[in-house]
């Protein structure tokens, strides 16, 4: 195994023991990084004259070189290196020889992965925004494609009352809104320069670490160089924002695999993201939101993992904390497959209005409605729940909807009653005469949605 180090020891290593402790099958992910910090470092080397400036010229086209082959594909990672920042330092000395022993001058291994995990939870915080901003775009064009349809809302699975589709959409798109912050947050928090805390103590030499900072666009530079090294906060953060984004993806699968049911039918998926059965000819499943749903499960386990692993850690750098990088590396590449695929499948979703209308038929959905007529006239709500709740029973034992009962009959309910309570008895009454902030009525969610694209154009 090629490595940074060894002097210090006899004999060679255990061939086991190399496999175990080598990172490179997983850490090549972070070579773009690497090398962006070490130009900076190397930049920062030459302008302190802690090295010839002509060495620092050449580590920095040397290391250019290299990020071009990386950002090209062509770039080929030796397995038998310990890790990626090895595999980079042996590469470089084979392109520009001696000078590149100078490139690991006023810093560690520890410093350097810890920014270099900083610039990737970065740049993939800010592509999942963007995803997550083209999913938002794509649910306010299918609420404003259904701006009309009006369906059943349900708590405890049980259906409640009548919304507006677009409404129901629009808070998935307030959703996703909130993790849009939390990755913004996310970015905030881990745009913290470490590079220069060396192992954990710092160097004696005249190093400019702010100078560092300026040339990587981060938006600080550390203060505890123990903490520097030792801290993992961030990729922490970042798996918890995903934690969340996913576990809203999945209850938004959830609702539209619900909608798809033959029992619901709401809804068609396109062809394109769905399978057959093997044996079931006629069978339509929609396996893509299943297996968003399924897969979205694993955040919250890499979260607990990573909040394990790190508890006990005693400061600074453990070995332990190599095993942060698989857990981050696959939920933030999750992530970004599913974001993307959901925009898309939004935009083959069909609605099913005949079935839409069949299940919003019973008149019990106007039940608060009827309890607000009451309260408008002057009875207290309490009071008005026992008399709506008694006129459904009897509408229940008896078969018969709301709009059956004569006048009269109404009127043993409640004296309040008025021939105008029927006309309540309409879904798009029922929506229309919702007024309080942020409710379905039709004008609000109207105004919702063009605010919703003027915020995501």
């Amino acid at each position: 195994m090629t490595k940074l180090w060894g002097s210090r020891f006899t004999g060679t290593s255990s061939a086991l023991a190399e496999k175990f402790t080598s990172s490179i099958a997983y850490d090549h992910k972070l070579a773009r990084y690497d090398c962006l910090g070490s130009m900076a470092h190397a930049r920062m080397l030459g302008k302190q004259k802690i090295i010839p400036a002509k060495d620092a010229a050449a580590l920095v086209k040397g290391l250019k070189k290299i990020l071009s082959q990386i950002e090209s594909g062509r770039y080929r990672f030796d397995p038998k290196s310990e890790d990626v920042h090895t595999d980079i330092q042996v590469k470089l000395k084979k392109l520009i020889g001696q000078a590149a022993d100078k490139l690991h001058t006023a810093r560690s291994r520890n410093d350097q992965v810890a920014l270099d995990a900083r610039m990737y939870c970065i740049d993939h915080a800010r592509r999942i925004i963007a995803m997550t901003a083209g999913l938002q775009k794509s649910i306010v064009d299918f609420a404003a494609k259904h701006s009309r349809v009006i369906i059943p809302a349900y708590t405890h699975l049980q259906s409640a009352q009548l919304v507006l589709m677009s409404h129901h959409m629009l808070a998935y798109v307030e959703m996703f809104e909130r993790d849009k912050g939390r990755f913004f947050g996310c970015i905030k928090r881990t745009s913290n320069n470490p590079l220069g805390s060396c192992a954990l103590s710092g160097s004696s030499l005249p190093t400019d670490r702010n100078f560092v900072t300026i040339q990587l666009g981060l938006a600080q530079t550390s203060q505890n160089s123990m903490d520097a090294v030792a801290d993992r906060d961030f990729v922490i953060e970042l798996l918890s924002a995903i934690a969340i984004t996913g576990m809203h993806l999945s209850r938004l699968c959830e609702d539209l695999i619900l909608w798809v049911t033959a029992e619901f039918d709401f809804i068609r998926i396109d062809d394109a993201f769905c399978t057959g059965s093997s044996i079931m000819p006629h069978k339509k499943n929609p396996d893509v939101l299943e297996l968003i749903r399924g897969n979205t499960s694993k955040f919250p386990g890499r979260l607990c993992e990573l909040l394990i692993l790190m508890k006990s850690l005693p400061l600074t750098y453990n070995r332990d904390m190599q095993l942060d990088k698989p857990a981050l590396f696959e939920c933030v590449e999750a992530l970004e497959e599913m974001l993307p695929l959901m925009a898309q499948l939004f935009k083959g979703i069909k609605v099913n209005g005949p079935k839409i209308a069949q299940a919003i038929e019973s008149q019990h959905f106007y039940s608060v409605d009827i309890l607000e007529y009451l309260v408008k006239k002057g009875v207290s709500s309490r009071d008005a729940h026992d008399i709506v709740g008694t006129m459904v029973k009897e509408c229940l034992d008896k078969g018969v909807q709301i709009s059956d009962l004569s006048d009269g009959r109404l009127k043993k309910f409640s004296k309040h009653f008025g021939p105008d309570v029927k006309k309540l008895l309409k879904p798009e009454i029922s929506v229309k005469i919702k007024r309080s902030t942020g409710s379905t009525n039709p004008g609000m969610v109207k105004n919702q949605i063009a605010s919703w694209k003027k915020k995501l154009k």
